[in-house]
C-alpha cells in the first residue's frame, strides 16, 4: 500500500513536470529590442507573444529582452547575424545595419504626412524584403517608432539656423554623417546615454529626435523649441531569422505573420498617437512650437532636393532611391488630383 501510495506521488510529480516543459515541438523566438518597459511599442510585443502562444496552440514562444538589455540596436544586429538571438525589433536608426535599402525611407523631408509615408513605404517594402530574404531574413511586421523634430536651444525655422547650432547625432551611424555634413550641419556624434548631459553643459545645442522619446528624457527642458515641420520618419520593423522561423510549423506560418503584421499596424497607431500626446504635454510644460511658413519649408525641400542625388547609390541603393522618387511623385499628383473638400 505504502509503495502504491509513493509510486502515485512519483508519477504525479512527473506529470506535473511535464506539464510544465515547453511542448516536444514548440519553438522558442527570442527577440531583443531597445523599447522600454512599458511603452507603446514593448506593449506591443507583449500582445504579439499572446497571439502567437493562443495561435500556436503554446507550439511557437516568444520570450522578450526589452529596455536593452541586450545591448544598443548596433549590438542586437550583430547579435542576430551571429544567432545568438533569433529576431529584433529595430527603429529606422538600426535597421539599416541589416540592409541599406531601409535607408530609403530615412531620406529627409520625404514624407509631408503619415498617409504619404504608408504609401511609400508599401511600395518600397516587397523589395527590401526580397532584399533581406537573400541575407537570410524576414520582415514579420512593419510599424512606425516616431517621427523626427528639431529640438533647439533656439528656434530653427530656416537651413542656416540649424547651421549655427551643434547638432547631436547618435555615434557609430557613419552614413547618417554624411548626410548631415552634406547639408553643412555641424555634427557632434555621441552615444545616446550622453545627449541629455551634453545639452545640459552646452557641448551641443540641438537635437533630431521623435516626441515621446524628448519627453521621455525631458532634453526638452533644454532644447525647448520644437520645429513644427517633420525631418523625417522613424520606422519600426520585426525581424526574424529565416531558420528560426523554418522551423515554425508550415500551417502555422502565415497566421503568425499576419497577426505580426496586425500588432504593428497597432504599434504604428499608438505610436503616433503617443508622439501628438508628448507634444501637448510639452508644450503644457513650456516647449515653444516654432512655426514655420510654406515658403521657410520651401527652402529644406531646394536644399535637400540638391543633396539627395548625393545620397542616389550611396546612403539609398539606386533602384530603391528611384523607386521611393517616383512613388513620392505618385503621391503628390494623386494629391493635386484629389477633389477639394
Amino acid at each position: 500500500m505504502i509503495r502504491a501510495r509513493r509510486a502515485l506521488l512519483a508519477c504525479s510529480a512527473v506529470c506535473a513536470a511535464l506539464a510544465t516543459q515547453p511542448a516536444l515541438a514548440q519553438v522558442l523566438v527570442k527577440l531583443g529590442t531597445v523599447a522600454p518597459e512599458g511603452s507603446v511599442w514593448h506593449d506591443a510585443l507583449l500582445k504579439m507573444r499572446q497571439r502567437w502562444r493562443a495561435e500556436s496552440s503554446g507550439k511557437v514562444e516568444l520570450r522578450i529582452y526589452a529596455g536593452g538589455v541586450l545591448g544598443s540596436e548596433d549590438e542586437l544586429v550583430r547579435k542576430l547575424q551571429r544567432r545568438v538571438i533569433d529576431a529584433v525589433t529595430l527603429s529606422g536608426a538600426g535597421l539599416p545595419q541589416l540592409d541599406d535599402g531601409f535607408n530609403c525611407l530615412n531620406l529627409p523631408m520625404l514624407f509631408d504626412d503619415p498617409e504619404e509615408l504608408d504609401f511609400i513605404r508599401n511600395g518600397l517594402a516587397p523589395s527590401i524584403e526580397a532584399r533581406l530574404e537573400k541575407k537570410g531574413f524576414k520582415v514579420l511586421n512593419w510599424s512606425v517608432a516616431g517621427t523626427v523634430h528639431f529640438f533647439a536651444r533656439a528656434p530653427v525655422r530656416v537651413p542656416d539656423d540649424l547651421r549655427k547650432q551643434r547638432l547631436w547625432m547618435a555615434s557609430g551611424y557613419s552614413e547618417w554623417e554624411k548626410v548631415y555634413k552634406s547639408f553643412g550641419l555641424r555634427i557632434v556624434p555621441l552615444p545616446a546615454t550622453d545627449m541629455l548631459t551634453s545639452l545640459q553643459t552646452g557641448l551641443i545645442d540641438a537635437i533630431p529626435a521623435p516626441p515621446l522619446f524628448v519627453l521621455l528624457d525631458r532634453s526638452y527642458q533644454v532644447a525647448d523649441h520644437m520645429t513644427d515641420f517633420s525631418w523625417a520618419a522613424l520606422l519600426a520593423a520585426t525581424v526574424i531569422n529565416a531558420q528560426t522561423w523554418g522551423r515554425v510549423p508550415p500551417d502555422l506560418q502565415a497566421r503568425l505573420a499576419a497577426s505580426s503584421q496586425e500588432i504593428g499596424d497597432g504599434m504604428r497607431d499608438a505610436a503616433r498617437k503617443a508622439g501628438d500626446d508628448a507634444v501637448k504635454e510639452m508644450r503644457a510644460r513650456g516647449l515653444k512650437l516654432v512655426a514655420t511658413t510654406a515658403a521657410e519649408r520651401a527652402q529644406w525641400r531646394a536644399e535637400l532636393e540638391k543633396g539627395y542625388q548625393t545620397l542616389r547609390g550611396t546612403f539609398c541603393p539606386t533602384e530603391l532611391f528611384d523607386a521611393a522618387m517616383r512613388l513620392n511623385a505618385e503621391f503628390s499628383g494623386r494629391q493635386r488630383g484629389a477633389p477639394q473638400r
